[in-house]
């Protein structure tokens, strides 16, 4: 088990958010995706952190909802 309980954990930065995508490990060896949002505030002195959990047993109906979204999203693209 990694440090506080991380196993994988990997990130993605745009503009003025940063995306964390990390696995992590309970006390009692579960897995599960904890996925957190961080934002700076306008006076850059704080961050607001949001963040969800899904737990392995959940992952796979978690992505279908996910990718009907993501499906709906597409089809509904603005077009410039």
């Amino acid at each position: 088990m990694g440090q506080r309980g991380e196993v994988y954990s990997t990130r993605l930065v745009k503009n003025d958010r940063t995306y964390f995508f990390n696995v992590k490990e309970n006390i009692y060896g579960d897995m599960f995706l904890n996925l957190v949002e961080s934002k700076g505030t306008p006076d850059n002195d704080r961050y607001i952190r949001q963040s969800i959990i899904v737990y392995q047993e959940d992952l796979g109906e978690f992505l279908k909802e996910l990718q009907k979204s993501l499906d709906f999203l597409k089809q509904n693209a603005k077009k410039d």
